[in-house]
């Protein structure tokens, strides 16, 4: 069965997504063209390429010369110092402006890669090969880059799209359990803000995706990379509509943040956020039934418990969130299944609602 390829259409061109069973191999006409006779950069971890560099064999016949960037695993690889290395090493082994970089890994080297590339001489052009579940539906689609600061997630950074995406089902097999089911929360995040059916898919086949079973993983990566897509290039640079996506991501890059970004995955993160922002929906208009759809769903998942951390250091932390502005922290809350909207709340109400939801969860008391 062919995997579609669906397109993403920007001020610089189009992105080409391919993404599913056998994506590499589709794809791998276009990308040989692409690459051939230049300069292949390809940034990535050390397990990532024990586990998968042989899959990537064919595509790297076609460059001219190619140069493996190693770099740490996780959040610790988007830091500006590991920026400055990747532009030194590029610049002493030749790279210039035709030259190309790959990542091939998580969110992390996505975010870092890309944000490489969009720097270097200028810009450079580049694609991502992201090998988790969080970078397949998300992180590696719609030309967000960026690095991390001690004092916030992604403050240094660009808009920068890449030529191609290409997630090739099959490298999410060597997976952690863990590491799937963090993943799968900006999935989750998605079809509950933006496409009831994606929800839906989610909910009836969360035990064979939870298992691992590439026949149900598949149709939701591509569900979920299409309806970011189709976000994106409404609202290429977050302007608007886009700010939808983060779902969960307001309280999420601050608990991120206050635990130096090793007590929680992003998408653990991600989970606890969207528990915190279903408490000031459902202060609005989200109905009780909905929400308790949504943490039922989070539930199956399944989160860690959550890190010691405290209320003033939280507040901190979410007024430096990119998407505050001077009148406030604009928060994104759902409305009802399939429908969010941004909204400004009041520092005081969103410190009461966090002191009380954080003492549910450590209580267990958010088990509803």
């Amino acid at each position: 069965m062919r995997v579609p390829e669906l397109t993403l259409r920007h001020d610089r061109g189009i992105t080409r997504h391919w993404l599913g069973a056998g994506a590499l191999e589709e794809a791998g006409e276009a990308l040989g063209a692409w690459l051939r006779d230049r300069h292949l950069f390809v940034v990535t971890d050390p397990l990532v390429r024990e586990l998968h560099e042989e899959s990537l064999e064919g595509l790297l016949e076609t460059p001219g010369e190619v140069s493996f960037l190693e770099v740490p695993r996780g959040e610790s690889a988007k830091t500006v110092s590991e920026a400055e290395g990747l532009w030194r090493t590029m610049l002493r082994a030749g790279g210039k402006r035709d030259s190309r970089l790959l990542t091939f890994g998580g969110g992390s080297v996505g975010d870092l890669g890309g944000y490489v590339a969009g720097a270097f001489l200028r810009g450079i052009e580049y694609g991502h090969l992201p090998t988790t579940v969080l970078a397949q539906v998300d992180a590696a689609i719609g030309g967000k880059t960026a690095v991390d600061l001690p004092e916030g997630k992604n403050s240094v950074g660009l808009f920068h799209h890449p030529a191609f995406v290409v997630g090739e089902v099959s490298w999410l097999s060597t997976l952690t359990d863990g590491e799937r089911r963090a993943g799968l929360f900006e999935a989750v995040k998605m079809g509950f803000l933006l496409d009831p059916e994606l929800f839906a898919r989610i909910e009836g086949t969360l035990d064979p995706i939870l298992d691992g079973e590439p026949g149900a993983m598949a149709p939701v990566v591509g569900e979920a990379a299409a309806v970011k897509i189709g976000v994106v290039e409404r609202d290429l640079e977050e302007a608007g509509s886009r700010k939808l996506l983060n779902f969960g991501h307001t309280l999420g890059h601050a608990l991120e943040a206050a635990t130096g970004y090793e007590a929680l995955r992003h998408g653990e993160a991600v989970g606890y956020g969207m528990l915190f922002a279903l408490e000031l929906a459902e202060a609005r208009a989200l109905s009780g039934r909905e929400a308790d759809r949504l943490r039922g769903v989070v539930d199956r998942i399944g989160l860690p418990p959550l890190p010691e951390v405290t209320v003033e250091e939280l507040m901190v932390l979410v007024s430096r969130d990119k998407k505050a502005r001077e009148e406030g922290v604009t928060w994104v809350l759902p409305r009802t299944l399939g429908e969010g909207g941004l909204e400004v709340i009041e520092e005081d109400e969103v410190r009461t609602r966090l002191e009380s939801w954080i003492r549910e969860v450590v209580s267990g008391g958010d088990d509803r």
